[in-house]
């Protein structure tokens, strides 16, 4: 309860700290609406075409394309404006702030920033192209289409953060990381469409080796009925096995840290 105590002071900093610079905060909204709205080319492409992608019809696909961003939303407001900065604070030697206070390190790097600014249109867009697909695709709002759409979201927004984390830890290792943040996106832009566009080999790779279609898939496949139960069972067990990963790698990698004092 300390740490969740704590986290809601951080996002209550954040978003102080955001408001006395109001011109900063609108225009990161108006980014984020620019890309939310290249975003949904996607969706005019579809519905112009009109035609079914491996069995999905574009009404369907409507949801995934919502739930890839809504979970962008939060994976911008809560993960990226700290995971973004981790490489700054091993190559400047601003880690050791982070290493000497009585907190777990690894929370306060991860969690310390919160954007609001850049969650918000995302946030809105998601929540309707979800809303809008679960009505045009005539699906009962059952409570377990409900509960289980927003279980495999919550599973996504969890296995997010691991995902995005192993990769820039090997900046304590490199020099240049600017690479390791393009590659984290190209893998995150591969949630675009649904899953099933890619072939048999992709859809394998990005769900048991690189599990990042679990992300944004899994939830409007269940609610649709194309979830296989292997792969709902995986969804939950690559949240432990992931996080160990990252900690593995963190504590390594503290090991090859060198502080400002060295």
């Amino acid at each position: 309860m300390n740490y969740v105590k704590l986290y809601g002071h951080f996002i209550k900093n954040s978003i102080m700290a955001q408001m006395e610079f109001k011109a900063n905060f609108i225009i990161s909204i108006c980014t984020e609406i620019a890309f939310v709205f290249a975003k949904s080319l996607y969706i005019i492409v579809l519905f112009t075409a009109g035609l079914n992608i491996n069995g999905l019809s574009p009404e369907q696909m409507l949801m995934f394309i919502g739930s890839y961003t809504l979970i962008t939303g939060i994976m911008d407001s809560v993960y990226y404006p700290n995971i973004a900065a981790i490489p700054e604070y091993v190559h400047m030697a601003q880690l050791d702030m982070y290493l000497t206070k009585p907190v777990n390190s690894l929370f306060m790097v991860s969690f310390r920033k919160f954007d609001l600014g850049l969650g918000i249109p995302n946030y809105i867009a998601g929540i309707i192209m979800i809303a809008v697909s679960w009505i045009k695709c005539g699906v009962a709002f059952s409570f377990r289409n409900g509960a289980g759409y927003l279980f495999f979201t919550l599973t996504g927004c969890i296995l997010t953060y691991p995902l995005l984390l192993i990769p820039v830890l090997l900046s304590f290792w490199t020099i240049k990381s600017n690479a390791l943040m393009d590659g984290i996106w190209a893998l995150w832009d591969f949630n675009n469409m649904p899953m099933t566009i890619y072939n048999r080999i992709v859809r394998m790779i990005g769900i048991f080796i690189v599990p990042i279609f679990i992300l944004t898939n899994f939830a409007p496949m269940f609610v649709f009925g194309l979830l296989p139960r292997s792969f709902a069972i995986f969804s939950v067990a690559a949240i432990p096995i992931f996080f160990a990963l990252a900690l593995f790698i963190w504590h390594r990698a503290l090991k090859h840290y060198s502080s400002a004092s060295c």
